[in-house]
């Protein structure tokens, strides 16, 4: 057989002797591409220069951590511990829910959106927040702070007897009710 398998046959075709012919020659060629690099080359590494390029890797390998995503206590402390940011917004969110599920609306999901707040003020504050810091810093912040904030204000102008009542609002709905 040549070491070169016919372009026209199937892949059931080619023998996995074949297959590893072409996969070697594949490396020799890598190889020699990584040694002997033209064009954009970053700084030399253990082996020689290496060639870079401005695409994306076929295969994703790892993710970057989200900024402040290291361990919220050391890594001798028991689990619950090192992830005390989130156990405390959870923990306010389920209290949140049971006050809610208690018929106690208005209250509780202030109590949610305060969570939410609060979890924002985390991110911002704190060095490392464990598993509550989900994306970039200012991601977080962003989310956990406008959703908080809705929260907040949809719980305080929620029927029967809001606590706050913003005018034009009603003015709007009647509108666009109307027409």
């Amino acid at each position: 057989m040549s070491a070169e398998p016919d372009r026209g046959a199937s892949p059931a075709d080619v023998t996995e002797a074949e297959a590893d012919e072409d996969a070697g020659a594949v490396e020799d060629a890598e190889t020699v591409e990584e040694t002997e690099a033209k064009g954009a080359v970053s700084a030399p590494g253990p082996d020689g220069p290496k060639k870079t390029t401005r695409r994306f890797p076929l295969l994703t390998r790892d993710t970057a951590r989200p900024e402040g995503g290291g361990r919220a206590a050391g890594g001798d402390a028991p689990a619950p511990a090192r992830q005390w940011p989130l156990l405390t917004v959870l923990s306010t969110v389920g209290l949140g829910l049971l006050l809610t599920a208690f018929d106690v609306f208005r209250v509780g999901t202030i109590l949610i959106g305060l969570a939410l707040i609060a979890g924002a003020v985390m991110r911002w504050a704190l060095p490392g927040v464990g598993m509550l810091a989900v994306r970039s810093r200012f991601t977080d912040m962003v989310t956990y702070g406008a959703l908080g904030l809705a929260i907040v204000l949809l719980a305080m102008m929620a029927q029967p007897e809001p606590w706050l009542e913003i005018p034009f609002l009603s003015d709007t709905l009647h509108r666009t009710i109307t027409t």
